[in-house]
């Protein structure tokens, strides 16, 4: 059988600066995990700490490759192109010891398939799991999908008999508040296995003795301390000082003092992550701005207006301090589907922009509230800031209500929101992801985070046959098509990519990688 690898992603080789214990690393950034269960929440900094206890069946390397995870090799049948056969790997065990197979990944991947799953919109084409042998998954597709193993790199396998004894065979809702064993325990087959878990306070992992994959990974790192540190100043006098070894996040405006101290090192690269503003453009009329009756942000007019108002350069220069690259679409170039002409697209034009609110009868302006974290993105409250000022000069007078991303996130997935912050990265490398997720109209299987309220049938179907189109030259123009529609309607407003910024002390060689996302098995400390 032959392995199957697509979309490659880009990594920048990492050389840093030598850890205080030659096995523990102290590891901080912004924001914790919101939750240890593996679908409830597809969101970067919760699938990073989970990458760590837990494995999918495939994860890319550090040159992007698909490579073999829980599964050793996967092709589409032969008999059946609506069939991928996934050969698993034998002989690993969950942290508590007992053994994995195939009924584990027909549990999990059924159960990320769930109305509750942040992830099901990766399985919506999948119409059955079939577990053959012990060994053997074959996932059955409504018709041939050609990037499959593209959307398992952060499906992660629980264990089955684990989940049923522990009342974790549903999903936590986490939108509505649920808390249950599996959002603050774990018994997964990574690298790690959690030892002990504050919610953002301080999670404690420890190497997994038993791991399949000693003598395969580097695996120097014996312990793990992850402390989230929101406050930006604390996070970095906390690397300064030695308290921690791996800051995720230097702040742009301590890169210098960070670089230029001895025995500290950063490294920059860009990240497959768009910033932009979400707009609720679908109701009648909004629950919060000063317009009764109506819905300013209907209007396509508006929506263009406040797209011209956005000076990027103004914010990548000023609040970024130069460590971002305006955006005119939202997906990275890293992407398939990614057009260079649209993501150049973006231009400031206020005479514009002003005439259009006129035109649209709004010429005299309105208010309207932004919704915007202030521990999940680089720089992000002072990004809303700044488009409050941009925004104030075409007549939309913006209230910013900031907070932390655990109430942040799920105003979007509740609907609460009518004009929102929220930042994207592609972990498949296809548009068909964010189609998925961010265009398609909500519904139980697709559309999770697309709290604009924009849908259309036609592009809902020409989005779902995204996966079965086995014709990529064709897939590729549908996909052109279903970006034209997006630009066109101006649903969403790009912001800037985002730059990566790791500062490490001395002794530690890794890579940053463009999903942000360290796998600590792969650092060597010298």
């Amino acid at each position: 059988m032959k392995k199957t690898t697509t979309l490659l992603s880009a990594a920048v080789l990492l050389s840093t600066t030598c850890l205080a214990s030659a096995e523990t690393l102290r590891w901080a950034r912004a924001g914790d995990s919101l939750t240890l269960d593996p679908h409830a929440q597809n969101e970067g900094p919760t699938t990073t700490l989970n990458h760590q206890i837990m494995e999918p069946l495939v994860h890319r390397d550090h040159a992007g490759t698909i490579v073999p995870a829980l599964a050793t090799e996967w092709a589409p049948s032969e008999a059946d192109p609506n069939v991928w056969t996934f050969i698993l790997r034998e002989g690993v065990t969950f942290h508590d010891g007992s053994a994995f197979d195939s009924s584990d990944v027909k549990f999990s991947l059924e159960r990320a398939m769930t109305e509750d799953s942040d992830f099901k919109e990766l399985l919506a084409s999948v119409s059955e799991i079939r577990a053959p042998d012990a060994y053997t998954i074959e996932i059955v597709t409504n018709g041939p999908n050609p990037i499959m193993p593209n959307n398992l790199t952060n499906m992660f396998i629980m264990d089955k008999e684990w989940a049923e004894a522990n009342n974790a065979v549903k999903v936590q809702d986490y939108e509505g508040g649920e808390d249950t064993f599996a959002a603050k325990n774990a018994n997964g087959t990574g690298p790690y296995k959690l030892i002990s878990r504050e919610p953002d306070v301080k999670t404690v992992l420890a190497a997994n003795e038993n791991y399949w994959g000693i003598g395969e990974f580097p695996l120097e790192v014996t312990e793990i301390i992850y402390t989230p540190i929101q406050n930006a100043a604390t996070r970095v006098a906390a690397l300064l000082s030695g308290e921690v070894d791996f800051i995720q996040d230097v702040p742009v405006q301590d890169l210098d003092r960070v670089a230029g101290t001895d025995g500290l090192d950063v490294r920059t690269a860009p990240q497959n992550r768009v910033i932009f503003f979400g707009m609720n453009v679908g109701d009648e009329d909004l629950a919060n701005d000063s317009v009764e009756g109506a819905n300013p942000l209907a209007d396509v007019r508006v929506r263009e207006a406040m797209n011209l108002a956005i000076n990027r350069d103004a914010i990548k220069q000023v609040v970024m301090r130069g460590q971002s690259a305006p955006a005119g679409m939202i997906a990275p170039p890293f992407v398939n589907g990614w057009d260079q002409t649209m993501d150049a697209s973006s231009t400031t034009d206020l005479d514009k922009a002003k005439t259009l609110m006129a035109d649209a009868g709004y010429g005299d302006g309105f208010s309207i509230q932004l919704d915007c974290p202030n521990d999940r993105y680089i720089n992000d409250e002072a990004i809303c800031q700044a488009a409050v000022g941009m925004l104030a000069q075409i007549g939309v007078n913006v209230n910013l209500d900031a907070k932390p991303k655990a109430q942040h996130f799920p105003l979007l997935s509740n609907l609460e929101t009518d004009f929102y912050m929220l930042g994207w990265g592609v972990p498949t490398y296809d548009s068909e992801y964010i189609f998925n997720f961010l265009v398609h109209g909500r519904d139980d299987k697709y559309g999770s985070w697309n709290a604009t309220r924009f849908t259309n049938d036609d592009l809902n179907d020409k989005i779902q046959s995204l996966a079965s189109n086995t014709d990529l030259e064709a897939r590729d123009a549908d996909i052109a098509a279903i970006w034209q529609v997006v630009q066109d309607e101006k649903i969403y407003i790009p912001i800037h990519h985002q730059v990566l910024n790791w500062g490490m002390k001395s002794g530690v060689d890794t890579v940053v990688e463009a999903e942000d996302s360290p796998k600590i098995k792969y650092f060597k400390l010298n």
